[in-house]
């Protein structure tokens, strides 16, 4: 979470606790394409 937060914004901008929680929800998402957007593609060769 603490990572999530440096890399994106460092506090999360809504109070309703569900509403933090989509918030966090949707930061990780981006974070999750920023690095499968980074990773290699690789074939395997047999």
């Amino acid at each position: 979470m603490v990572r999530i937060k440096k890399f994106l914004r460092k506090t999360l901008s809504l109070r309703d606790q569900n509403a933090q929680m989509s918030e966090t929800y949707a930061m990780i998402q981006a974070l999750n394409k920023l690095t499968e957007l980074s990773m290699p593609k690789t074939k395997m060769v047999a």
